[in-house]
């Protein structure tokens, strides 16, 4: 798996500066105690960038983040110092405990790209859930659902950055392709770059057979947090 925000990550925050974070929460504690069944409160957030969510739920869960990008690591814990973040790659990744929560939010699922990635990251989240626990998984596009060669762009205009990122939407194969371009203006300057992100596009069975696989019940909801949608997985022995 690349690491796909490898020049960006300064901006991200400012990118995604109107996520509704708090409202995510909101939702993702509804699925929490709807489905979590052991009596402990803590919270592995695999892929959790900047920490965006941390504000949210830090009140409620014993919460740790988890990413595979070192830049976006140090940025969130520049602004919580006091959370434990681990660098790690949600494919195999061993913290040697277990948590109550598990959560891959943002589609970040997408970034496993192949289904062995699939279902090597779901069986690797998995292993990190105590009896009882729960995994919540939120989906990015089905290769039904995507349409490539398709413009988009963000834009942020703010005192000391403007920023557009434009990318024409691709595909090859099962895989979505977002040639970012981005264009930056700060005091320092203004500077061109380009990211290439590959996300896997993923089927409904493919998903429910990585939770199967790894020794999960599964369950899904077709709003989910963000509206794409969300897998739930509790162990099936519980």
């Amino acid at each position: 798996m690349s690491n796909t925000f490898d020049k960006s990550q300064r901006f991200y925050d400012a990118i995604y500066r109107s996520k509704d974070y708090a409202g995510e929460a909101r939702k993702l504690k509804q699925f929490i105690a709807a489905y979590k069944r052991s009596e402990g409160n803590s919270l592995l957030d695999v892929a959790c960038g900047t920490g965006g969510h941390v504000p949210y739920l830090v009140d409620d869960f014993a919460y740790e983040g988890l990413d595979l990008d070192p830049e976006m690591l140090a940025l969130a814990r520049a602004r919580f110092p006091e959370v434990p973040f681990h660098v790690g790659n949600m494919l195999d990744f061993s913290l040697g405990r277990r948590f109550d929560v598990v959560t891959c939010l943002f589609s970040s699922i997408a970034s496993a790209k192949t289904v062995p990635g699939l279902d090597q990251a779901i069986a690797t989240m998995a292993g990190h859930l105590v009896p009882g626990g729960v995994l919540l998984i939120s989906r990015f596009f089905s290769p039904e659902e995507w349409f490539p060669v398709h413009p988009h762009a963000v834009f942020v205009d703010e005192p000391d950055l403007k920023l557009a990122r434009i990318n024409v939407s691709g595909q090859e194969g099962t895989v979505a392709i977002l040639d970012f371009h981005y264009l930056v203006g700060t005091p320092e300057g203004v500077e061109h770059f380009t990211e290439r992100h590959e996300l896997g596009l993923f089927t409904d069975e493919e998903y429910r057979h990585a939770f199967t696989a790894a020794g999960l019940k599964v369950a899904q909801d077709p709003e989910g947090i963000v509206g794409r949608g969300l897998y739930i997985g509790t162990p099936a022995n519980a």
